[in-house]
């Protein structure tokens, strides 16, 4: 269990939510760490302009994105 607690999902911004909802179908649940991210809404978007910048500037390999996100997903504790 989480030290703190995620945002409530019924009062969170329509845009994090629907980044919730895009979550769940690509996972089959919302990713650990963006439910606390999204007590911040500014921290939220700035995660995901993060992976949003790695993906679109070219600059790094695909490949070396995923090993990026890897690394991310395991210092937040994620399963991934």
């Amino acid at each position: 269990m989480p030290r703190i607690p995620g945002a409530d999902r019924d009062r969170v911004d329509p845009s994090i939510e629907k980044a919730f909802a895009a979550q769940e179908k690509t996972w089959g649940s919302v990713l650990a760490p963006y439910p606390l991210y999204a007590r911040r809404p500014t921290i939220f978007r700035a995660v995901q302009g993060m992976w949003a910048g790695l993906a679109q500037s070219g600059l790094i390999d695909r490949g070396l994105v995923a090993l990026i996100n890897r690394r991310v997903a395991s210092l937040n504790g994620c399963v991934f």
